[in-house]
């Protein structure tokens, strides 16, 4: 009996190695064998791998060109073109730097003598806007609608269409330090009243009471005209400005022109 239960013993193992055989083997040419899953390669094969499964690379700095610092990256500084003077105010340039450079006024020097004023007259008329008095000239001169001034005397017309003018308002520019200044501003600004072309020639300057006091010489073409200005103190938020001016059509009355600078008062 050992005998026989050995050889089917023996009989069992054969048929087991043959079936575990069967398993391994494919069954046809076009089949796997099954086996266990595992992890795809780390390295891709020579054909390359899918376009699903590669990571786009950065490329590589070149020298030529360099990564943008915030040196090479900002714009070039602007370059702002130098504003040339001339008879108006000019940007980024002070009062008195225009004024040195309009031609149509020439430097005050210390030439320019004072002249010897007129007794004032008696009769004013008072301005208390600018807080001043200035003389009430006689005839020929007559008051007129003073707009845009505050007060406003005039001569009769001429056939040209000229005559004098003597008014007063508040200073109508930028008050300087020196009072000398100012009074040089105020005469560049009454050329505006004044026919083109005109230019200023200096006759006379010298301080007032609270101001100071210019008397020139406006020549335009083949004519002229003389003129003052006073820029004294009333007392007011700006300085009163006193100004005449006749043509030489009305010569005349050019002596009125001592009369208004000596006459110009403070309100009392």
């Amino acid at each position: 009996m050992r005998v026989v239960y050995r050889g089917l013993a023996a009989i069992g193992l054969v048929v087991a190695a043959a079936a575990t055989l069967v398993a391994v083997l494919p069954s046809g040419p076009d089949e796997v064998a099954a086996g266990p899953v595992t992890a795809p390669p780390a390295a891709p094969s020579s054909s390359g791998p899918a376009p699903s499964t590669v990571e786009p690379s950065s490329p590589p700095a070149t020298a030529s060109s360099p990564p943008p610092t915030a040196e090479t990256s900002s714009p070039p500084p602007t370059v702002e073109a130098t504003p040339s003077p001339g008879s108006s105010l000019a940007p980024g340039y002070t009062a008195m730097e225009a004024l040195y450079a309009d031609p149509r006024v020439p430097k005050l020097t210390r030439r320019i003598k004072r002249m010897s004023l007129a007794s004032p007259t008696r009769k004013l008329v008072k301005d208390k806007r600018i807080g001043l008095a200035v003389p009430n000239l006689s005839e020929p001169w007559k008051s007129y609608g003073a707009a845009p001034f505050t007060t406003k005397q005039v001569l009769p017309k001429t056939r040209a269409g000229l005559r004098g003018m003597f008014v007063t308002c508040p200073l109508p520019i930028m008050r300087q330090k020196s009072p000398r200044d100012t009074a040089l501003l105020a005469a560049r600004w009454t050329l505006n009243h004044h026919p083109e072309g005109a230019k200023i020639s200096w006759l006379a300057s010298q301080p007032v009471k609270r101001g100071w006091m210019l008397v020139y010489r406006v020549k335009y073409g083949r004519h002229q005209s003389r003129a003052a200005v006073v820029v004294m103190d009333g007392g007011m938020s700006k300085p009163g400005l006193a100004f005449v001016s006749v043509p030489d059509s009305q010569r005349k009355q050019w002596r009125d022109i001592g009369r208004v600078v000596a006459g110009v008062r403070v309100l009392g």
